[in-house]
């Protein structure tokens, strides 16, 4: 599995799951592109080689950066990344995260490029200031963090509350449906 490249379109929103050995964390980052513009978003990009060699790959452009939270296992590339690209940081308004250009709040839209439009979500819970981000379409995709794990909801341990993480469970991502594909911050498998 190390160095795993796994894609998919939905909807005209194409998404590349990268995930390497690089933490013991088992980090899964994600690039979301707009298939008419090649403009493409890194979310949570710990892995900023990997992230930064399949953009070119794909010949896409990273226009912007979003952190689902402030844990460094997922803001830990965004200087590499920024730096190579010089791509906009995104993240929730109240995070302590260092160079936010735009702070997120719950109803914001991302748009990457002309086709992809991205929902945010207010998830608190793994810690206070936590988005996850939701693609509409016939089978809506939900990009968690750690809000929602591969192998169970988050943890509470840095920073969270176990109350508020229940009611961002039972209150918005349980009624998005039973068609939703859920896309991890890790690989807890």
């Amino acid at each position: 599995m190390p160095g795993e490249r796994a894609g998919c379109d939905l909807a005209g929103v194409i998404i590349r799951r990268l995930w390497s050995a690089t933490n013991p964390l088992r980090n899964f980052n994600y690039l979301i592109a707009c298939p008419e513009t090649g403009e493409a978003l890194a979310i949570d990009p710990l892995d900023h080689a990997a992230c930064l060699a399949e953009a070119k790959r794909q010949g896409w452009s990273i226009t912007q950066v979003l952190n689902t939270h402030e844990h460094a296992d997922h803001t830990g590339g965004n200087a590499a990344v920024i730096a190579a690209t010089g791509a906009k940081l995104l993240a929730h308004h109240a995070a302590r995260i260092d160079g936010i250009d735009i702070g997120l709040k719950a109803g914001a839209a991302i748009r990457i490029g002309k086709r992809v439009e991205l929902e945010v979500l207010d998830t608190p819970g793994h810690t206070l200031a936590h988005v996850c981000v939701l693609a509409h379409g016939e089978q809506a995709a939900l990009f968690t963090g750690d809000t929602l794990f591969n192998a169970g909801v988050g943890n509470c341990h840095f920073g969270g509350d176990v109350n508020r993480l229940y009611d961002t469970c039972a209150g918005q991502i349980a009624r998005l449906g039973d068609r939703l594909r859920i896309f991890p911050g890790h690989d807890y498998l």
